[in-house]
């Protein structure tokens, strides 16, 4: 009962004048402190946000309605959102760190937002034959992949060389729509020797999976990240400014990478416990991804 009876002294009595005294004497408001204090990158965009530890110490739903609104701008706002908060907030506008601080978290907060919404409406994309965009794709990532084997026919058992369930890989697309291909294709595209190397492993005669599908489940997992807001440590970490898809397929390559080791490591008794050892290894991602440090890629 007297933690409870604190927190409401503290929070609508103590902490106003607490705030007054130490404004009084360092001459900076919270948000100016907070943003010059915190280390850049996630730790400062975490706590200028909504969604991390420290969102609550810069005291978001007590304050004034342009700071509480400054986290839901879209990026062609940010710039006069900065303004406004400096006005409310009166502070002078030779602070060009606070200005820049909080244009580039403000940036971080939008492009993350854009980012899911970009990456939620490629999943939403089936994968249609008839489009020849995609079919050229599919014929990619089957190039990239085996280079010194033609594809006979486009409906082929052939796909199960690389990990398809049947003679046709659109099937498999289901959940992830087109997104799913994309991320295979980047993959293979960007670190072909690597892509070659995990496939080759996933034919293994007793440890082996099939890789495509093992690959379309991994942008399940990254998807999944990203919309519960699991990566914004990470992309604030690595993009001082507008997340891009580029920096998604980035993440993704490291699941890949990450995920062939990890189960070759484990040494399952068959394929038949992927479940089991496929959510050991998303909560061990999850655990990475709370390290207010963290940057998880693959290097070129």
């Amino acid at each position: 009962m007297w933690a409870h009876v604190w927190r409401f002294l503290y929070c609508n009595y103590f902490r106003f004048w607490l705030k007054w005294i130490v404004r009084l004497l360092t001459g900076k408001c919270e948000l100016q402190r907070l943003l010059g204090g915190a280390e850049a990158g996630a730790r400062r965009t975490l706590s200028v946000g909504n969604g991390g530890a420290g969102a609550g110490a810069a005291g978001l739903p007590r304050k004034p309605r342009v700071l509480r609104n400054a986290v839901y701008v879209e990026e062609a706002e940010v710039e006069k959102c900065v303004r406004d908060v400096m006005k409310e907030k009166k502070i002078e506008k030779k602070d060009t760190g606070f200005k820049t601080n909080l244009h580039i978290s403000l940036l971080q907060i939008s492009g993350y937002k854009k980012l899911y919404l970009n990456v939620e409406n490629l999943r939403k994309v089936p994968y249609d034959s008839e489009n020849e965009e995609h079919e050229e794709q599919l014929i990619e990532l089957w190039n990239l992949l085996m280079p010194h084997e033609n594809l006979k026919a486009r409906i082929s058992k052939q796909w199960c060389d690389i990990g398809f369930q049947g003679d046709d890989p659109k099937t498999d697309f289901r959940g992830m729509g087109l997104l799913g291909l994309v991320n295979l294709v980047y993959f293979s595209k960007h670190y072909t020797n690597e892509a070659r190397q995990i496939l080759s492993r996933s034919n293994h005669p007793k440890l082996g999976y099939s890789y495509a599908i093992v690959g379309i489940n991994l942008t399940e997992m990254a998807y999944s990240l990203l919309k519960n807001g699991a990566l914004k440590a990470h992309l604030y970490n690595m993009v001082s400014g507008l997340p891009q898809m580029e920096h998604f397929h980035q993440f993704y390559c490291y699941l890949v990478y990450e995920f062939d080791k990890f189960w070759f490591e484990e040494e399952p008794e068959s394929i038949m416990h992927f479940n089991q050892y496929r959510e050991k290894f998303h909560e061990k991602i999850k655990g990475l991804l709370l390290d207010y440090n963290v940057v998880l890629t693959l290097q070129d």
